[in-house]
């Protein structure tokens, strides 16, 4: 039985999408097999993550954060004998995929389909709350396990305080004078300490 959720890896190869593509793409459902079933609506209960980003996708076009060229539906005033616009049309409503990214990297989002190597949010400089200890604790945790040598003949702490002092800068872990904050290295080495039992380092 054919993945309804999976999504076409071909869709990589457009430039621009509609409005309901772009949100189907977001939520993380292929958008020919989300149009089949949906249609025009913006609710279904098979896929429940769509509504809530196309609300949001309406909502960045009617705003004018996000670019697109857009295709209401009109309909003639009794009164005045002039068109309104009344309805955004999902399924006409064009959207760049550059502008799409740019839109949702500002919103803090970075799902996979458009951002397939795309840091965790907690890693990511431009998130609104990204913490620059938690990344230094994580980061180093990741380069001292993946790295046999940082360990030689000197304790877990050790090789991560160490690779800190040397990123120092990159993570605000220095001093007004610039020199490595000795205080603050340690704590963040401790968090991602795994070797609670410490003592010597083994002979290499």
């Amino acid at each position: 039985m054919k993945d309804i959720f999976a999504i076409d890896p071909f869709w990589h190869l457009t430039e621009a999408v509609s409005l309901q593509e772009a949100a189907a793409l977001i939520a993380g459902y292929d958008p020919h097999q989300l149009a089949l079933t949906v249609g025009e609506n913006d609710v279904h209960p098979i896929y429940p993550k769509y509504y809530p980003v196309i609300r949001a996708l309406r909502q960045g076009v009617s705003s004018g954060t996000l670019k697109a060229k857009e295709e209401w539906m009109y309909e003639i005033d009794t009164i005045s004998e002039q068109e309104h616009a009344t309805v955004l049309k999902v399924a006409e409503t064009i959207v760049n995929i550059e502008d799409l990214k740019k839109w949702l990297a500002d919103k803090g989002v970075q799902v996979n389909f458009f951002f397939p190597s795309a840091k965790p949010n907690y890693l990511d400089e431009r998130h609104k709350n990204y913490s620059p200890k938690l990344a230094a604790a994580i980061n180093v945790w990741e380069v001292v396990t993946s790295d046999a040598s940082l360990m030689h003949g000197t304790t877990a702490k050790q090789a991560m305080m160490k690779w800190l002092r040397r990123h120092a800068d990159q993570y605000g872990l220095t001093k007004d004078d610039g020199n490595p904050n000795e205080q603050g290295i340690e704590e963040i080495a401790k968090i991602a300490n795994w070797d609670s039992k410490g003592g010597a380092p083994k002979t290499p």
